[in-house]
């Protein structure tokens, strides 16, 4: 009989939209904003490292490996931030969920728009961890594919209620005011990133372009701020002033990572940062006054793909949305790998002899 192989399940972009809009954006961002923090605070349980990236001329492939005892994840990303000039996505991802014990894969999901989600609740978690809990005035500079998550997420779970906007493309900042008109957010539109900043408890930066930008300088930055700097993402791209690090208290999420692609890439190799699940499984501290300025250094982890990757898993068997696909062939013999085209060309032979 042909080997037992374990369902594996499909969640193609239309399911993921679905099970968002039955279980709501709120609910998600703050389901995964909950597992990111469950896992990160057993994070020595996890087999960790660096993603691997191919890097070319106008963007980067990259692939996101974690797992712990029972199960392996991974993400494929790209980011490329010409691609909205042809009408593609900058970002866009796919990831799998797989059994450790045996290697067989068992989740094969879209990721573009989980992703999204899941950066914007690892920002406001990391935020409710660093930033004074009275914030709530914010300043969003880049209003591209991830603004709007951002403030959604900066409402729901540290009740920010203003955000001041700011991007080089008014089209996009046009965009993300259209969006959040019907979401409790009061909008405020800027001429300029300094403008955004003014009278700002949290400034969070999630600008695209792959380049040694200065999106934050120190005059911008006030005491008691804490910095949500998300754009900086690989080599060669940052947006903070390295002034405005070497003044605050900075907190990363994976540090061999983050140094080669955060806004640290720019300092000495043993610049001071603290890992963010030190703070979460309360072995370090967060911030430790009122005036003290908070950075967060976000590059995106490969155990905040995991959280979400189980919970759109376990969100789909709880809706039954999804499907079963046969990934890897079934064989009566699991050492016949070779059998199994033999058996597929003597049936094609047949039709065709009756043909």
């Amino acid at each position: 009989m042909p080997s037992s192989l374990p369902p594996m399940l499909h969640l193609d972009a239309d399911d993921v939209v679905n099970i968002v809009q039955r279980v709501g954006l709120s609910r998600c961002i703050a389901g995964i904003a909950d597992r990111i923090e469950r896992d990160f605070c057993r994070w020595p349980q996890f087999d960790k490292s660096a993603r691997v990236a191919c890097h070319s001329r106008d963007g980067v492939i990259e692939l996101m490996p974690i797992a712990d005892d029972r199960e392996f994840a991974f993400k494929y990303v790209n980011g490329h931030p010409k691609n909205t000039q042809g009408g593609l996505p900058t970002v866009m991802a796919f990831g799998v969920l797989a059994d450790v014990d045996t290697g067989a894969p068992r989740l094969l999901s879209e990721l573009t728009l989980t992703t999204a989600i899941r950066t914007a609740a690892m920002s406001a978690l990391a935020a409710r961890a660093l930033a004074r809990p009275e914030c709530r005035v914010m300043a969003l500079i880049g209003n591209g594919a991830q603004s709007e998550f951002q403030a959604i997420a900066f409402r729901d779970l540290l009740g920010i209620r203003t955000v001041r906007v700011y991007d080089v493309d008014p089209a996009a900042t046009a965009k993300l005011f259209a969006n959040l008109a019907e979401q409790r957010i009061e909008v405020i539109v800027c001429q300029s990133a300094r403008e955004a900043a003014q009278g700002a408890d949290i400034i969070t930066t999630v600008t695209a372009d792959k380049v040694n930008a200065t999106i934050l300088t120190p005059d911008m930055v006030t005491a008691g701020m804490h910095v949500n700097a998300v754009g900086g993402d690989c080599p060669g791209k940052t947006e903070l002033h390295a002034d405005v690090l070497e003044r605050a208290a900075v907190f990363v999420e994976y540090t061999p990572q983050t140094r080669i692609e955060g806004d640290i890439q720019q300092m000495v190799p043993d610049f001071p940062v603290t890992e963010l699940w030190e703070v979460l499984s309360k072995k370090a501290p967060g911030r430790t006054s009122d005036s003290q300025v908070t950075v967060f250094d976000s590059v995106g982890f490969a155990l905040e793909d995991y959280s979400a990757l189980t919970f759109i898993r376990d969100m789909a068997m709880d809706l039954g949305i999804g499907r079963k696909i046969q990934l890897i062939p079934a064989l009566d013999d699991p050492k016949n790998l070779f059998g199994s085209l033999a058996a597929e060309s003597a049936h094609a032979a047949t039709e065709s002899a009756f043909a």
